[in-house]
C-alpha cells in the first residue's frame, strides 16, 4: 500500500466519522423534538400549562393533629413548595362538627410561606411543641423543628374562638 492508498482510506474513515456524527446529532434533534411535543401534549390534556397542573398536586403531610373534645380538631400540615424543593410552608386548619363531619372553619400558616424546610418538618422529631387546651378560648402553641443542627423555632402563639384563629 503506498501513501497515496494510506491517504484515500483516512478520507474515507474520516467521511464515515463525520457522517456517523451528523447521523447521531439528526437522531438527537429528532428525539428532543419528539420529547418536547409528547409535553405538550400532555399539558394540554392535563387541562393547561403544567405550571397549573403542578400547583394542583402540591405535596402535603399532616405532621401534627389534636381534637378538642367534640367541638375542634386542630391539624398542622407541610405544604412542599412548588418552586424549591427543600422548601415548605405549614398550615393549620380549625375544624368544628357539623352534622355528625368535621368541617374546616379556618386556617393560618404557621411561620413565614416557604419559610420552613421540607425535609426536617416531615422527619419523626418535626414538632417541638405543639400544645392545646379544650377551654374557649383555646389557646394553641407551635414550635416546629427549623433543622437538626439549628434546633426548634420561637413557639407562636394562636387562639382559637368560635372555631378562627387569632393571635394573642
Amino acid at each position: 500500500m503506498d501513501l497515496s492508498d494510506e491517504g484515500e482510506a483516512m478520507g474515507k474513515k474520516a467521511h464515515r466519522s463525520r457522517r456517523a456524527r451528523v447521523r447521531r446529532a439528526m437522531a438527537l434533534a429528532v428525539g428532543a423534538a419528539a420529547f418536547a411535543t409528547l409535553g405538550t401534549a400532555g399539558a394540554a390534556e392535563a387541562g393547561g400549562p403544567a405550571g397549573q397542573q403542578r400547583a394542583q398536586t402540591v405535596e402535603r403531610e399532616r405532621i401534627a393533629a389534636s381534637v378538642l373534645g367534640d367541638d375542634y380538631k386542630i391539624t398542622l400540615t407541610a405544604l412542599r413548595s412548588d418552586t424549591d424543593p427543600y422548601a415548605a410552608s405549614v398550615r393549620m386548619r380549625a375544624f368544628t362538627q357539623q352534622d355528625g363531619a368535621w368541617q374546616e372553619s379556618d386556617r393560618v400558616t404557621v411561620g413565614e410561606v416557604e419559610g420552613w424546610f421540607w425535609f426536617p418538618l416531615t422527619g419523626s422529631q418535626a414538632v417541638c411543641q405543639f400544645s392545646t387546651a379544650s377551654t374557649e378560648p383555646a389557646p394553641i402553641t407551635v414550635s416546629l423543628l427549623v433543622t437538626p443542627s439549628i434546633g426548634c423555632s420561637a413557639p407562636e402563639a394562636f387562639e382559637l374562638r368560635d372555631g378562627r384563629f387569632y393571635r394573642p
